[in-house]
């Protein structure tokens, strides 16, 4: 730990004396703390961070800049679900589980943001969005997680394992590991459940200048989702992950309820055609919808904002009527662990810096603490697609929306990814696999409902079923189960239900 006159030294020659105005009127306990936290800081890159922050926020970003160099990504390099035919999704899907039995595959969670727009003060991961099994995400992704590995081990007898590393922050850390132990790891062993955390930078003012969160205490965020590539470094996770023979990585944002973990399908589909990075995408609902898309800039792929976009570009369309810059990005990546190597080895500093701006609580010069009503921070990040310019064979993969892409960051209230959407999304998914498997659902009274299989999150559907993941990965394998059945609403289809409808039969 370095000492008060060494922090002093280095934060006025940063410019940024004013973070200790109140060590005078800390207790030694306070002051003990705030020592150990400004020592953690890298205090030689502050002044560089600071100033950069200032210039970033006050540079404006032209729309135009971006849209004179637009291309959309070649169609050689597309997948689809929606274009290509069952021969061709089975193919990638038994590749996928080829490389999954092998144990070559493992997912990343990045689970470093707090729920601040979700209005909850634990991390998202935690989130119960009201399903009949009241499950949390972190419960749904690892009873899949479970599910795709049984599939995996069927297919080709092995016994095999996908890790699941978790990237979480200062924040989220401890509640999380917390959570996982109290429970049991949601039946994952627990050494194959790997939590580590990414680095967390000073927020500052507009002019420059770190805030202060309180008199001893600096306010800090967490360094983007791009923030992935340092923490890989910084807790030895590219070595853990050799240790154990991985050699292909499905990254994908924690807030999703519909991501398909360790997707075969992807998977497959990436090492078919020797990516060694991907990214999956949905078709953008319309051609102001506010989501990045998937594309090329004076030919190197990138993800670029809907913000940066010309209203003709986004506007454009094809012969077939179709948006010709329609890939939306959603966090969704695949990576070899040759790549995320090359990665942090050689272009992790030059990764682009992104602002967001924030309302942040500081302290004023009086030692008041104040809430404000409009942003005043500057918080600098990183974003994980922005490593797709050093890919040596980029691919994009586009999925059907209502299957696999349903985030969560709103609270109820707000007109989009609230948690009614997310759980309506999740019961309109199972709802159709059940109708699809032969099912029929009737009210409490026995009495017929009217089947409709578009239920989307927009709407309830006319019945209300859940599909738990240990009993079914993707909608596989329920024929047997349901095929024929009257299902009274509603329906809560689990390990032990499906049991019971197996010896009745």
């Amino acid at each position: 730990m370095l000492s008060i006159e060494e922090v002093t030294a280095t934060l006025e020659h940063a410019g940024q004396s004013h973070v200790l105005q109140f060590w005078g009127e800390l207790s030694e306990g306070e002051k003990s703390s705030f020592l150990r936290e400004l020592s953690q800081l890298d205090l030689h890159e502050l002044r560089e961070h600071c100033a950069r922050a200032a210039e970033s926020a006050a540079t404006v970003h032209s729309a135009s800049a971006a849209s004179q160099h637009l291309e959309p990504v070649p169609s050689e390099f597309i997948g689809s679900v929606r274009r290509s035919n069952q021969t061709t999704l089975n193919c990638w899907e038994n590749e996928g589980y080829l490389q999954i039995s092998q144990n070559r595959v493992a997912v990343l969670l990045l689970a470093g943001g707090q729920g601040t727009r979700l209005g909850v003060p634990y991390p998202k991961g935690m989130y119960n969005v009201g399903l009949p099994s009241q499950k949390t995400l972190y419960q749904i992704q690892a009873e899949r997680i479970r599910k795709v590995q049984e599939l995996a081990n069927a297919k080709h007898g092995s016994k095999c394992t996908v890790p699941w590393y978790i990237m979480t922050s200062e924040f989220t850390l401890d509640p999380t590991k917390k959570f996982f132990q109290e429970n049991n790891y949601f039946g994952l062993d627990h050494s194959d459940v790997v939590m580590f955390e990414q680095r967390m930078i000073p927020v500052v003012t507009f002019d420059g200048k770190v805030i202060l969160q309180e008199k001893g205490k600096i306010a800090m965020a967490p360094d983007g989702n791009g923030g992935l590539y340092r923490a890989l470094v910084d807790n030895k996770v590219l070595e853990d992950m050799e240790m154990r023979g991985v050699e292909y990585l499905h990254v994908y944002c924690v807030d999703n309820i519909l991501v398909k973990m360790a997707d075969p399908v992807f998977i497959g589909f990436c090492v078919s055609k020797d990516a060694d990075c991907g990214a999956k995408v949905v078709e953008k609902a319309y051609p102001e919808e506010p989501v990045g898309v998937v594309c090329r800039v004076k030919g190197v792929y990138q993800v670029v904002e809907y913000s940066e976009f010309l209203p003709e570009s986004a506007e454009q369309r094809g012969p077939d009527g179709e948006l010709v810059y329609s890939a939306g990005n959603i966090c969704n990546h695949f990576f070899t662990l040759a790549f995320l190597k090359q990665v942090t080895q050689k272009y992790q500093g030059q990764l682009k810096q992104h602002v967001a701006l924030k309302k942040v609580p500081f302290v004023d010069r009086d030692g008041n603490l104040v809430k404000p009503t409009k942003p005043n921070g500057i918080k600098m990040e990183k974003f994980v697609f922005d490593v797709f310019q050093f890919s040596r064979k980029f691919v994009a993969f586009e999925v059907l929306r209502e299957e696999e892409f349903s985030p969560l960051k709103n609270a109820d209230g707000a007109l989009l990814d609230t948690p009614t959407t997310a759980r309506r999304s999740l019961l309109a998914q199972h709802y159709r696999w059940a109708l699809a498997a032969g099912a029929s659902f009737v009210d409490a009274q026995g009495k017929p409902l009217l089947s409709s299989p578009r239920a989307t999150k927009d709407e309830d559907p006319p019945g209300v079923c859940e599909i738990s993941p240990l009993v079914s990965f993707f909608g596989e394998g329920l024929d047997q189960l349901l095929g024929q059945k009257a299902l009274t609403t509603p329906f809560l289809l689990d390990e032990n239900r499906a049991k019971e409808l197996l010896q009745a039969q």
